[in-house]
């Protein structure tokens, strides 16, 4: 009766509306997730409950892409928690005092350590929270501030760098027929307007000293009372045990450095490298909920003998971090089993079905204005679903048969694609990236969510811009100076009417 009607839709809309009302993230998933198994067993009460129960919860932390990826939560929490018991954490933070001076060098020094961590979105989000929070709670940034430097270079760097995950799902979507994935993702990065103005965006604001709506208050909290959080729900689980006062810089920086190679190798060797499968195409078929815990896992490893080496740690203090970084993980574990949940929900009532029609009706007219129409949709997709990989894999076949092959809108098509699915995803409050950033940055969740949304849209309305522009001249340059000329522009004009600046 509801599948593939506009009703597909209403659970991640009740749960994102009583979230962003209620300042309550669990419950409101969790309703949302209710409402969504109402609509599956048509208002049977039994059939709801089991449609939550093993149609829900437990198929989603059955699945092993969901389970692989709580796995690699779980081990990044646990070597985070023996950097900051080791002293590693507490000694960059001394150093990053020498040679970070300002908000503005910290918050860029972020932006850049983001930019350089381009492999993976998850990796991204908890390894620059773990290495940058001493430096921006050093220089009074608050988490919500934090937690949206993190997500505004994870989901949005990885769309634009052919060396990812994302650009290796990308490229598996693309039919070989049409074109060549990992060419159509290469020629579809300078048009990918929301990820590359993103990164404008983020310098300007830097650069300018000031921000707007939530944002404004807890910096100004942070800035003026050194109150970090502004809401009462305060994670700052680092300062629990007992740091190591042996500790060095390096003891952040090698744990870091091997997990990064380790976690590349484990991506490669997944996807076959090692058996002699070419670069490009072992990335491509690589699978991260693998790849990341076989990585993570033998950078753990390395970890525990190094700091009983150094004599930082002690054999039992290091099996005490075990625990220690199990709880720092497990607001993120509940809040993405709820999130996955909720998708599954989505995903049996037919959002996609739905969603695909409404494309097929909107190519018929309006030809070049639709990279613009593109973008919108995949933006409310991703946004309303909570998964960017799930919005393009859905709007990247109907974009490459709407279009001809050899023409340049198809290019512009697929990038508005990926470039709407990657705002949906930022600013959803039931996207695993942003619970990440929030975990990342230890910040509450709903917090981070409020905060970034009138960013993420003041980007977006440019990049929609940029779209028109783009699809009525064709022209790479031109477009995208145009989105570079509106973004600055529109952040002048902000500050002058709404920004409040911070020293």
């Amino acid at each position: 009766m509801f599948y593939g009607t506009i009703w597909s839709l209403l659970p991640p809309v009740i749960a994102i509306a009583l979230a962003l009302i209620s300042k309550e993230v669990y419950s409101s998933l969790f309703l949302g997730i209710v409402a969504g198994a109402l609509l599956i067993a048509e208002f049977s009460p039994v059939g709801a409950l089991n449609t939550v129960v093993n149609d829900g919860l437990i198929s989603g932390v059955a699945d092993a892409w969901n389970a692989g990826i709580f796995l690699f939560l779980v081990m990044l929490g646990i070597l985070v928690a023996m950097m900051n018991r080791a002293g590693g954490s507490a000694a960059f933070g001394r150093w990053a005092e020498k040679h970070v001076r300002t908000r503005v060098g910290a918050m860029l020094a972020t932006f850049l350590l983001g930019v350089l961590i381009f492999v993976d979105d998850y990796f991204n989000c908890l390894t620059v929270g773990s290495v940058m929070r001493p430096v921006t709670d050093g220089h009074r940034i608050s988490r919500a501030k934090l937690a949206y430097l993190i997500d505004a270079t994870a989901a949005p760097i990885c769309m634009i760098a052919p060396i990812s995950s994302w650009a290796a799902a990308v490229s598996g979507i693309v039919d070989p027929e049409i074109m060549s994935g990992t060419q159509l993702f290469i020629r579809a990065i300078p048009w990918n307007y929301y990820s590359l103005l993103t990164l404008v965006f983020i310098i300007g604001l830097s650069l300018m000293k000031f921000d707007y709506g939530p944002m404004a208050l807890h910096e100004k909290n942070a800035f003026e009372r050194g109150d970090l959080f502004t809401t009462a729900d305060r994670r700052n689980d680092d300062t629990e045990l007992e740091v190591s006062p042996r500790g060095k810089v390096i003891d952040l920086i090698l744990p870091v450095a091997v997990l990064i190679i380790c976690c590349i190798i484990g991506m490669l060797y997944v996807g076959g490298y090692y058996d002699g499968t070419p670069f490009m195409e072992a990335f491509a078929g690589t699978d991260a909920s693998v790849g990341l815990p076989w990585g993570s896992l033998i950078a753990l490893i390395i970890a525990v003998i190094y700091f009983l080496c150094r004599r930082v740690l002690s054999f039992r203090e290091a099996m005490d971090c075990i625990i220690k970084g199990f709880n720092a993980m497990v607001p993120a574990l509940l809040i993405l089993t709820f999130a996955v949940t909720l998708k599954n929900m989505t995903g049996m009532l037919g959002a996609a079905d739905y969603v695909y029609g409404l494309m097929e009706g909107a190519s018929a007219g309006l030809y070049n204005l639709l990279p613009a129409i593109i973008f919108l949709v995949a933006c409310f997709l991703a946004f309303s679903t909570g998964t960017s990989w799930g919005t393009f894999g859905i709007l990247i076949p109907i974009v490459t048969n709407v279009f001809p092959a050899d023409s340049r809108l198809l290019v512009i098509g697929v990038s508005a694609c990926l470039a709407g699915a990657v705002m949906g995803d930022h600013c959803s409050p039931i996207s695993d990236t942003t619970i990440m950033a929030s975990a990342g940055a230890q910040c509450n969740h709903l917090n981070h969510v409020s905060t970034q949304i009138p960013y993420v849209l003041t980007v977006a309305a440019v990049s929609f811009v940029s779209y028109i522009v783009a699809g009525l001249t064709q022209n790479v340059f031109v477009s995208l100076l145009v989105g570079i000329a509106l973004t600055v522009g529109t952040l002048f004009v902000l500050r002058a009417k709404v920004g409040q600046k911070v020293a």
